[in-house]
């Protein structure tokens, strides 16, 4: 079934305001024209309103970097879904490896988020992939089902295009270590195909799985050849201007 790719930036802890609004007026012009696929930027939460206000009209959807699953409350440093889509966000990055790895955030915790977010009407983008050693030690099948399957439990998707999912292997990510096009379809097939045992064969089918891990210009276009990976989730290249718009701009 078709698939809209999704090409992806994820900003992280990067960019002055003046730098995001330069940034992001780079990304609206290079999609002007492009019917056939998405854009979504995600800058740090300093930065949402002054992007915001650059992409508004634009094709381009803005995301943040992380969400809470409570409307309001006492909970300090966290941001709400209700918060983000007054400032005209409507997607948020869930589970980054980053968030598991440095922040201790535990597949529990991350399956809160995406039910959060899907509540206030949010599409999380859920991240899961596997570290160096638990690849080494022929884990990795295994690591994905568990953070998909946590990630994912109790929620009822019923629109494919409300759930983004996101493979990144740890060993990838701004390691300038790309997963080969081989290691990245088998592991977003063997996810399409649990995906097929959690939900009707018609979302599993048309949910997007994108692929992170140090995807840039030189790169991207092998890795969305490969029939199973739905666009990119891109770090570094994703702060540059040209790399970026190459990237938007991949050839299948």
């Amino acid at each position: 079934m078709q698939r809209i790719p999704l090409i992806a930036g994820n900003w992280k802890m990067h960019t002055s305001l003046a730098e995001a609004r330069a940034l992001a007026g780079a990304v609206v012009s290079a999609c002007k024209g492009l019917t056939d696929r998405e854009i979504m930027i995600a800058p740090p939460f300093t930065a949402l309103a002054t992007v915001a206000e650059v992409v508004r009209g634009s094709q381009v959807r803005l995301a943040a970097q992380n969400v809470c699953w409570e409307e309001q409350g006492a909970f300090t440093g966290e941001i709400a879904p209700s918060m983000l889509r007054e400032l005209g966000c409507s997607m948020a990055i869930i589970g980054h490896s980053e968030r598991r790895q440095i922040f201790g955030e535990t597949d529990a915790l991350i399956n809160q988020r995406v039910a959060g977010a899907m509540r206030f009407g949010i599409t999380p983008v859920l991240c899961f992939g596997e570290t160096l050693s638990e690849r080494e030690a022929g884990q990795t099948m295994a690591v994905l089902e568990r953070q998909v399957r946590a990630g994912l439990s109790g929620i009822n998707v019923v629109e494919p295009a409300s759930m983004v999912l996101a493979y990144e292997p740890v060993w990838a990510i701004g390691t300038g270590k790309t997963a080969s096009e081989e290691q990245a379809q088998e592991a977003h097939e063997f996810v399409r195909n649990l995906l097929l045992t959690m939900y009707e064969k018609s979302i599993a089918q048309q949910m997007r799985i994108l692929y992170g891990g140090s995807v840039n210009s030189g790169n991207v276009d092998a890795l969305l050849h490969q029939p199973d990976i739905d666009g990119a989730l891109v770090g570094g290249a994703s702060l540059k201007a040209d790399s970026f718009e190459r990237i938007i701009h991949f050839r299948q």
